[in-house]
C-alpha cells in the first residue's frame, strides 16, 4: 500500500499565539497510524517551501486525523492560513512507534512542550486500554500548556508545571518526576514514554537508568525526506548511527549517547 495520499482539512483551530490544532481526512483510507508515528505534509501547488514538513500523529479521530503544531518558520507559517476545505499532500505514517507497556506495568508519560504532540494518542490509547498513565506535562508558561482538559480525561493523574509558575508547580518537570517516589516494588513494574526538548529527554534517561526504569523516548531532528534516504536526520547510539526518521524517532533511552 502506498504510504502516499491527498487529504482535505475540515479544522485549523489556534491553540494560542504559537500552535494550531489542524484536523484533516484522507481521500482513501491510508494505513492505520499508531501513537509515535509521522506525516511528512505538504501543500497543494506550494514548491515554496519545496520540502515536506513532518508532524506527530496527534489524535486518531472518528474521520481522520489530527496534528499539534508550532510555527516556527515559512512553512508552518502557510500552514496557519490553510482554511477548510484545503488539500493538502501527505506521506505517511513514517518511523516506528511507543511500544505498549505489559498488563502489569503502569506507564507514566513525560512532555515538555510541543512535545505532548507526540505522546497524546499514547495517552488516550492507553485509557481505552483502561491502563491510564501518570503524566508529566512542562511548559514555558500557562498558555503554553496545549489540550489541558483532554489530557485529564486520559490520564490516571495530571502533573503539571511551568517555567514562571503561572500554572501547576514552578520548575522544569523532570524536577517533579525526579522526587516522585513509586516505591521499589513499583518501579520495576513501570515504563517511562517521553517527547520534549533533548537536555530534557537525557535528565529522563538519566532519572529511568538510576532508577532501573524502562524508558523509551521520541527524538526530534531536522527531516528531509522522512524515509531514510537523505542521512540527514541521525543520533548517535551506542550501536553506532540510526536514522531518527527510520529506526526511530522512538528509542529504548538506553540506546541514545546522550
Amino acid at each position: 500500500m502506498s504510504r502516499y495520499f491527498k487529504a482535505e482539512i475540515t479544522e485549523n483551530k489556534k491553540l494560542n499565539n504559537d500552535c494550531n490544532l489542524l484536523t484533516f481526512v484522507p481521500f482513501r483510507k491510508p494505513a492505520e497510524p499508531k501513537p509515535g508515528q509521522f506525516f511528512m505534509i505538504g501543500m497543494e501547488g506550494d514548491y515554496d517551501p519545496l520540502l515536506k514538513r513532518p508532524f506527530s500523529l496527534f489524535r486518531r479521530t472518528q474521520r481522520g486525523f489530527q496534528i499539534l503544531y508550532r510555527i516556527r518558520g515559512r512553512g508552518t507559517s502557510l500552514m496557519r492560513n490553510l482554511g477548510r476545505g484545503s488539500v493538502i499532500h501527505v506521506l505517511g505514517p513514517l518511523g516506528n512507534s511507543y511500544p505498549m507497556p505489559p498488563e502489569d506495568h503502569a506507564p507514566v508519560i513525560v512532555a515538555g512542550g510541543i512535545g505532548i504532540a507526540s505522546v497524546f494518542s499514547l495517552a488516550e490509547r492507553l485509557a481505552a486500554a483502561r491502563n491510564k498513565a501518570h503524566i508529566y506535562y512542562g511548559a514555558r508558561g500557562a498558555s503554553d500548556l496545549l489540550m489541558v482538559g483532554a489530557l485529564k480525561k486520559a490520564a490516571k493523574r495530571l502533573s503539571l508545571t511551568t517555567d514562571d509558575g503561572s500554572c501547576g508547580e514552578r520548575g522544569c518537570i523532570t524536577d517533579m518526576l525526579s522526587v516522585f517516589s513509586w516505591g521499589a516494588s513499583s518501579e520495576r513494574n513501570t515504563v517511562i514514554y517521553a517527547c520534549g526538548p533533548r537536555k530534557m529527554l537525557e535528565t529522563v534517561a538519566g532519572i529511568a537508568a538510576g532508577r532501573g526504569i524502562e524508558a523509551y523516548v521520541s527524538m526530534e531532528e531536522n527531516m528531509a525526506c522522512g524515509i531514510g534516504a537523505c542521512l540527514g536526520c541521525v543520533v548517535k547510539t551506542v550501536s553506532g548511527h540510526k536514522r531518527v526518521c527510520k529506526e526511530g524517532p522512538v528509542f529504548n533511552a538506553k540506546e541514545i549517547v546522550w
